[in-house]
């Protein structure tokens, strides 16, 4: 079987309206990928930052694939929360990459955005924290339901990720 193995980093965020931020992040794939090694999904740690505009999380991401070919290649989806004040945590933003095909090193900026609720939503949002959230993260990458979906534009994760391709010309894949 053809192999990926992708190594890197979620670097940090910037651009976000606060900076006490941490971030869930996942990788989905096809049926005809199998995960060899690695975590498929995790956490990064909060960073709060006082004088530099950016969140700095520089969280390790080391995964090795097999697959029989290119259909279902691996996306990056991530959800950042934010803690206020009141160590509350709250969603700030949804987004999801999708894995470079191409070997080498890449450096990624992911555009994130959040629901928007009606004007009730939003007021509470504002004096009382939380606000809409996704029932299910796959809306985020699979984008069956996301066109009637209300969203405003959020801050920008980045994401520095080597793409390493062993065996694709031996099996006949064309990535």
């Amino acid at each position: 079987m053809a192999e990926v193995y992708l190594i890197g980093q979620i670097i940090g965020a910037s651009e976000f309206p606060d900076k006490t931020l941490f971030c869930k992040w996942g990788i989905s794939f096809g049926n005809n990928w199998k995960l060899i090694s690695g975590k498929k999904e995790g956490q990064t740690q909060v960073d709060s930052p006082v004088y530099d505009k950016l969140t700095v999380w520089s969280h390790p991401i080391d995964v090795h694939f097999a697959t029989r070919g290119v259909q279902g290649w691996p996306k990056l989806y991530l959800q950042v929360y934010h803690y206020d004040k009141f160590g509350r945590g709250e969603i700030y933003g949804y987004g999801f990459i999708n894995i470079p095909m191409s070997p080498g090193t890449h450096s990624i900026d992911c555009h994130t955005w959040r629901p928007l609720g009606g004007m009730h939503d939003e007021f509470t949002r504002q004096f009382l924290g939380g606000g809409p959230q996704l029932k299910s993260p796959d809306l985020v990458y699979t984008g069956l339901d996301r066109y009637r979906l209300h969203t405003e534009a959020m801050g920008c994760v980045h994401i520095e990720l080597s793409v390493i391709l062993r065996n694709f010309d031996k099996y006949g894949i064309e990535a």
